[in-house]
C-alpha cells in the first residue's frame, strides 16, 4: 500500500486516526519544533499553526524547506484569522497554501485528497547521502562506497531512520515509534534483532560498525 504522511503542529494530531483511501494510507503525525520524529514515507503534507509554542509558524515553514526530508512537502499555514498580510507572509516564507483554523481531521483529509497529482504526490528521487552511505529511496536500495547492502525491508527502513537522525541517541521506543511500528505493538527486543542484522549487513560491505550501543539508553549511528 502507498503511504502519504501528514504532519500537523496542532496537539489534536496525536488523536487523528490513519485513513485508507483506495491503495493509499494517509498517516498522521504530530510535528513539533524538534522536527519530524518518525520515518517519512511517501509524499508529505504539513499543516503548520501560525503560532506555535516553540516558534512562529513561519519559522517552522522555513525549517521544513531547509530539511532535505521535507523540502518538497506541500505546506499549509493554519491562520488564526483571514488576514491578507498574514496570507502574503505565509507564501513568502515558502508555504504552498493557507487556511483558517481550527484544524480537523476531515478538513485536512479533504485538502490532501484534493491535491491529487500535484506537488504532494511528488516523491524526491534524489539519493540520501551520509559520508560513504547512499540510500536510494525509489529503488529501496542502500550502498556503502557503491557496494549494495543486502537488507530486508525492516532493516532498510531502520538504516534510513538512523541515517536521518545520525549522531542522536535513539531509544528502542523511539525507533519503534519512528518506524511506525506501534500497531500491532511489538516487543522492544525485536529492535535488537533488527539492529543485529543491520550491523552484519554493514560489516559485509566494509562499513565497520557505525551503530553504537549506548548502555541503558539505546543506539546511535555515528556519522564520523
Amino acid at each position: 500500500m502507498n503511504v502519504t504522511t501528514i504532519l500537523i503542529t496542532s496537539q489534536d494530531a496525536s488523536d487523528f486516526a490513519d485513513f485508507d483511501h483506495g491503495a493509499t494510507r494517509f498517516v498522521f503525525d504530530r510535528l513539533t519544533g524538534a522536527g519530524p520524529q518518525r520515518l517519512l514515507e511517501g509524499p508529505v503534507c504539513a499543516f503548520i499553526d501560525w503560532v506555535m509554542d516553540e516558534m512562529s509558524g513561519l519559522e517552522m515553514c522555513r525549517r521544513l524547506r531547509a530539511d532535505p526530508r521535507t523540502a518538497e512537502a506541500h505546506i499549509t499555514i493554519v491562520l488564526e484569522t483571514c488576514d491578507a498580510e498574514d496570507k502574503r507572509r505565509s507564501l513568502a516564507a515558502g508555504a504552498d497554501d493557507y487556511m483558517v483554523g481550527p484544524v480537523e481531521r476531515t478538513n485536512v483529509l479533504d485538502r490532501v485528497l484534493a491535491l491529487g497529482t500535484g506537488r504532494a504526490a511528488t516523491v524526491s528521487t534524489k539519493p540520501f547521502r551520509l559520508g560513504d552511505l547512499e540510500i536510494d529511496l525509489p529503488a529501496l536500495q542502500a550502498r556503502w562506497q557503491d557496494r549494495a547492502i543486502a537488507l530486508r525491508p525492516n532493516e532498510f527502513r531502520l538504516l534510513r531512520f538512523f541515517a536521518e537522525n545520525a549522531d542522536r541517541v535513539l531509544s528502542r521506543t523511539e525507533l519503534i515509534d519512528g518506524l511506525g511500528k506501534q500497531d500491532p505493538p511489538i516487543d522492544e527486543r525485536t529492535v535488537d534483532v533488527w539492529v543485529g542484522r543491520l550491523r552484519r549487513a554493514l560489516r559485509e560491505v566494509g562499513a565497520g560498525d557505525p551503530i553504537r550501543t549506548v548502555r541503558s539508553l539505546g543506539y546511535v549511528y555515528d556519522s564520523h
